[in-house]
């Protein structure tokens, strides 16, 4: 890295660290429930296995997800044929942090897939998570074809009413939503609900018939992730979806958790806006969401836990 990105980025990350009291102020469910398991935790401060690490224990441990013999799905983004700097895709660090902790809960295989933009066997190894997976005793599939998927039907859906999902999710007993945060220049924000598009085969319909709709209509896929565990160690803050170069970046050193997709994209933005300016109405998919019943934008009623290392 350059010495003047380096700068900048280190700049940016300082101002993310010294206002994360400020980001999630104790919400009155907190005060009330406070030894109650918590909603959404957020911790900040480590490398990308002990913010992983402490965040499943506060979530009560990754034996509360996944049970002895589950055959367990991994879905990070790994769209993108770039290094994990650039943070286009999840950190390989995390993900090998997640398998280790899945494999101890005692299942028996794990599978990690995308449907990549770029190359998929490019993606796969740039990115790091293919090297990092198979050390940890993960299988990589692939899903550049048509033949992985299986069409289901999205009955709740407003403009989606089927898609072609992944075959190694439908016949997965648990899976985690792993997305990166990032800015995307199509659908404003890519996060936890985004994510869901690397887990279908046809994308143009999604672009032709209201991308923050569909969106929103595929996350109400009746197979929802056990937690959405949200890799906001570095984040592109512009130029998304795949950035330019290192300086679109910003090192947060946070990981945000929940299994309420709403409000974990909600908090994620809310943390990204300590480095670049987001209107979250601007991210439709996120109000679409709540209003399907998919979870919520009001962060206050929820019972938050936030974590400095």
């Amino acid at each position: 890295m350059k010495r003047r990105d380096f700068l900048k980025a280190s700049a940016m990350a300082g101002m993310a660290v010294l206002t994360f009291d400020k980001l999630f102020a104790a919400t009155q469910a907190e005060k009330l429930t406070v030894e109650s398991a918590p909603d959404l935790v957020a911790v900040m401060g480590g490398e990308p296995a002990q913010l992983l690490q402490r965040a499943l224990t506060e979530m009560g441990g990754i034996g509360k997800y996944v049970k002895k013999g589950q055959s367990v799905v991994v879905k990070p983004n790994i769209g993108w044929d770039k290094k994990p700097d650039f943070a286009a895709n999840t950190n390989p660090d995390l993900v090998a942090e997640l398998v280790k902790q899945c494999f101890q809960a005692g299942a028996k295989k794990v599978t990690i897939f995308d449907h990549t933009c770029d190359n998929w066997q490019r993606c796969y190894t740039s990115s790091g998570i293919e090297s990092a997976a198979k050390a940890g005793g993960a299988v990589m599939l692939p899903g550049n074809d048509e033949v992985y998927y299986k069409e289901v039907k999205i009955p709740r859906g407003v403009n989606l009413k089927s898609a072609k999902i992944h075959q190694a999710l439908l016949e997965a007993d648990v899976w985690f939503n792993v997305p990166v945060l990032k800015n995307h220049g199509g659908a404003k924000m890519s996060i936890a609900m985004k994510n869901y598009m690397g887990i279908v085969w046809d994308r143009t319909y999604f672009h032709a018939n209201d991308l923050q709709q569909c969106i929103a209509d595929c996350c109400t896929w009746e197979k929802k992730p056990a937690l959405n565990i949200i890799d906001a160690y570095r984040c592109i803050h512009q130029n998304g979806p795949q950035g330019r170069s290192i300086t679109d970046t910003a090192l947060l050193k946070t990981i945000i958790v929940s299994p309420n997709i709403v409000a974990a994209d909600t908090a994620a933005i809310g943390l990204f806006n300590q480095v670049e300016k987001m209107d979250i109405n601007e991210v439709g998919h996120i109000a679409k969401g709540e209003k399907l019943k998919l979870g919520t934008q009001q962060l206050n009623k929820l019972n938050i836990k936030r974590i400095k290392l």
